[in-house]
C-alpha cells in the first residue's frame, strides 16, 4: 500500500452560488477513498486570472492527505466537478472562463510530474497570488518543488484583491 502523500488541492468558482460549492465540494473532497481531509481555507474573493472579462471568482484551499496516486486523484477531483456542473472543453479552449467549480492538484508532496493532463506542480502556482494564500493557510511551511518557500513566491506578489470572505466550515 502507498505511503500517505500531503496533497494541495486549489478549489475555484464564479458562476452560480460560489461560496455554497465550494463549501459542498470541501465535503466532497472529505468523502474521497483513501484519503483524510487535513484542512480548509478561508474562503477569498479574487479578480479574474488569465480571461478578465468575467464575475471575480471565490477561491480556496484543501490540504488532504492521500494514498491515492496522483493521476487518480486528479480522475476523483474531475468527477466531483461533473457533479457541480462542470464541463471542460476536450481542447482546453474554456481553461480561464467562467466555470462553477475548478479542482486543482496544487502540490503532491514534492513530486514533480509533467504526463498529458497533469503538470505538478501547477504550472503557475508561484503567480498567483489567489492560490498561494488559501495554500499557506492550509499549509503554512509549503514549498514548492523547483520554486522554493511559497512563502517567499508570495512575497513577490501583489495580493490586492483577494479579498478574505471568512472561514469555510471544517
Amino acid at each position: 500500500m502507498n505511503m500517505p502523500v500531503v496533497a494541495a488541492v486549489g478549489l475555484g468558482g464564479n458562476v452560480g452560488d460560489s461560496a455554497r460549492v465550494l463549501q459542498e465540494a470541501f465535503d466532497a473532497l472529505a468523502g474521497l477513498p483513501r484519503t483524510r481531509l487535513r484542512g480548509v481555507s478561508a474562503l477569498y474573493r479574487t479578480p479574474a486570472w488569465g480571461m478578465e472579462d468575467q464575475a471575480d471568482f471565490i477561491n480556496a484551499a484543501a490540504a488532504l492527505e492521500t494514498r491515492l496516486d496522483a493521476g487518480a486523484l486528479l480522475c476523483h477531483l474531475f468527477a466531483i466537478e461533473r457533479r457541480f456542473g462542470r464541463v471542460r472543453a476536450a481542447d482546453g479552449s474554456d481553461r480561464w472562463g467562467p466555470r462553477t467549480l475548478d479542482l486543482d492538484i496544487l502540490l503532491y508532496g514534492d513530486a514533480v510530474l509533467d504526463v498529458p493532463g497533469l503538470r505538478v506542480p501547477h504550472p503557475r502556482l508561484h503567480e498567483r497570488a489567489f492560490a498561494l494564500v488559501p495554500l499557506l493557510e492550509v499549509i503554512p511551511e509549503a514549498v514548492i518543488p523547483g520554486v522554493g518557500a511559497a512563502r517567499d513566491a508570495l512575497a513577490g506578489l501583489d495580493t490586492t484583491g483577494v479579498e478574505k470572505l471568512g472561514r469555510a466550515r471544517a
